[in-house]
Formats: structure tokens, C-alpha cells, sequence
């Protein structure tokens, strides 16, 4: 299929600090990649081949604030979790908030969106065929 999205970036000041907030929230394993030329974090969410429940990687960088208007394009991603309720709790324990409060994709999931603690927007979505508000 053509278009098909293969990886992500988070753009982060301090690429450590927001390596340990993904791996607490949601237990990615998280490397850094031992290139003197780039800060570079390169990210598993799941493991490879796992047509159960198919997904992506991806790596965080270091944000780049001589880029005009001193700022870098922005990308959301929205991650699929168990419940959404319990994800938020660990988001906020973690450093990060909640921007936008869970509400229901009817008859279809329930969807909120947080940010990481770099201001990073990120969704939560947790499929239910019974969701409504």
C-alpha cells in the first residue's frame, strides 16, 4: 500500500529526559544511537513482525532552534493503548498533561490527547465498539 506511515520523530530539547518519559509511560525501549554527529534516540515500540498488533518506530532528536522562525514543524501521533483513563494517570505521574479530555469516537474508541513534557501533542485511543457520551 502505497503512503503507508513507517516512522516517527519527537523533536525534544532534552532528548534523555524525554527518552525516560516515553519509556515510563508507555515502556518503549529506547536507545541512543552512538553517532557523534546527531543526538539521536531510536525508538521500538513493539516487535518487528507482530501482525497481531502492526505499528511503527520511530527516534527522538534534538530540536533544532536556529531553524526560522526558531521552531520545527510539529507532527501528532496518536497511540493505541488499553485505557485511555489509565494512560493519563501515568502521562501526568510521568511529567506530561492532559490538553484535551477523553471523549468518545462513537462507536468506535474513545480518544484524548496529552503532551509529553516538552509540550509534544500526542493522542491516546482506546478502541470500544460501545463508546459514546
Amino acid at each position: 500500500m502505497p503512503n503507508r506511515v513507517i516512522h516517527f520523530e519527537i523533536h525534544a530539547q532534552d532528548t534523555a529526559k524525554s527518552a525516560d518519559f516515553y519509556r515510563k509511560v508507555f515502556g518503549w525501549e529506547i536507545k541512543s544511537w552512538d553517532n557523534p554527529l546527531v543526538n539521536y534516540w531510536s525508538i521500538t515500540t513493539g516487535p518487528e513482525g507482530n501482525s497481531a498488533e502492526p505499528g511503527i518506530n520511530g527516534g527522538i532528536v534534538a530540536r533544532e532552534s536556529s531553524v526560522p522562525p526558531k521552531t520545527e514543524p510539529s507532527t501528532t501521533f496518536v497511540i493505541n493503548v488499553s485505557s485511555v483513563d489509565e494512560y493519563i494517570k501515568k502521562i501526568i505521574a510521568a511529567g506530561g498533561r492532559n490538553v484535551v479530555k477523553k471523549m468518545a469516537i462513537h462507536g468506535m474508541a474513545w480518544l484524548a490527547y496529552c503532551t509529553d513534557i516538552e509540550g509534544n501533542v500526542f493522542g491516546l485511543y482506546e478502541a470500544d465498539p460501545k463508546a459514546q457520551n
